[in-house]
């Protein structure tokens, strides 16, 4: 099935003009849980790009490279890594190389990572407090640059939907505490990005799988709102993602890649399974950005927003007029609060007590 997911000006997320109704048919127990925002800034385009464009330079790095950017003690939420994560059944999850950084930057640009508090530190939580281990610019040249900017920019806007959020929460929530997820979100020093690299599936690969969440296995974001851009699809036989090499290269940025028009295959991307357990697919358009409800914001709300279960299908070989290996590439910036603030207050739980306890069940040993 295929369904229309709301969208919103980001004018009239700026001036306060999304009505409550909006919201509820955005991200209320009935919804989707994602809204798209348009009429973004328009150097979000040429970001989103380059930045997708160095998903598959980065993914086709050779090993003895991506070992570097590796942190198997904070369980590979920052750097590279591909086959450490358990999909359901206990799966190891071989179809995706994803890149981990913490977003604090966007706080003060001088922090690699959320600093330590009395309950958690760098011993006992190594996820979300090891600093941020980047592709040097002699490897990909403008790769942090490009990811920090593209991050404060869906930051930003991220931060207009939870004051929009925070509007309704106010009337609609006894005691609800006013401007916190605006405030959750804008001071947040523990927000992770995850650059994906969809590898193209194996005609063999696929031929032994037949689960319709084949490259994501369906799962709830454990933030507040998961900030999406539209994937990008490259056919990496004409489009090789192969860095030049020499002492006399040492451009600021690397080639952008040619971006297909559409996936080849019309029943690849993002799936989103409804409270009634229908499976609806949502296209994000490129120049947008799409906003996604994690289980955080769910328990901020007190159930007035929900979480909904989502997963990623991909590209089938031989599906289409498109000849060659497609990879399939995307970014997704959790916003989340910080460790110490609270997400469940009937509970007490801190966001990091309940983040602990996500990591250890989605993480290989």
């Amino acid at each position: 099935m295929s369904a229309q997911a709301v969208t919103v000006s980001l004018e009239d997320l700026k001036n306060g003009n999304v009505s409550f109704a909006t919201l509820e048919e955005a991200f209320g127990p009935e919804s989707l849980g994602i809204i798209i925002v348009k009429d973004v800034p328009e150097e979000f385009v040429q970001l989103r790009h380059r930045l997708l464009s160095y998903s598959s330079y980065l993914g086709n790095l050779p090993e003895f490279r991506l070992s570097k950017i590796e942190n198997p003690a904070a369980k590979y939420l920052t750097g590279w890594s591909r086959g450490k994560e358990t999909l359901k059944n206990g799966q190891i999850d071989t179809h995706k190389g994803s890149y981990y950084a913490n977003c604090a930057f966007y706080v003060d640009p001088s922090l690699s990572c959320a600093k330590p508090t009395e309950d958690f530190n760098t011993e006992n939580f190594p996820e979300y407090l090891s600093p941020n281990l980047w592709p040097g610019d002699t490897t990909i040249p403008g790769f942090k640059e490009t990811f920090e900017d593209l991050c404060k920019l869906i930051i930003d806007t991220a931060v207009l939907v939870a004051k929009a959020c925070d509007r309704f929460a106010e009337k609609e929530i006894e005691g609800y505490t006013k401007g916190y997820l605006e405030h959750v979100v804008k001071t947040s020093t523990t927000t992770k990005a995850r650059l994906l690299h969809y590898f193209p599936a194996e005609k063999t690969e696929v031929e032994k799988e037949e689960n319709d969440d084949d490259w994501c296995a369906t799962h709830l974001d454990h933030g507040c709102l998961t900030g999406l851009t539209s994937a990008m699809f490259i056919n990496e036989t004409k489009q090789i993602p192969c860095i030049p090499m020499g002492y006399a290269y040492n451009p600021r940025y690397l080639p952008t890649l040619g971006e297909l028009d559409k996936s080849p295959d019309p029943s690849a991307g993002l799936y989103i399974v409804s409270r009634s357990g229908t499976t609806t697919q949502v296209k994000i358009p490129r120049d947008c950005i799409a906003f996604q409800t994690g289980e955080a914001l769910e328990r901020i709300t007190k159930g007035k927003f929900k979480a909904v279960p989502h997963f990623v299908r991909g590209v089938r070989p031989g599906v289409g007029d498109e000849e060659g290996k497609i990879a399939r590439n995307t970014l997704a910036v959790f916003t989340q609060p910080n460790l110490g603030e609270v997400v469940d207050s009937d509970m007490g739980l801190t966001f990091g007590e309940f983040a602990r306890g996500v990591v250890e069940k989605n993480t290989t040993k």
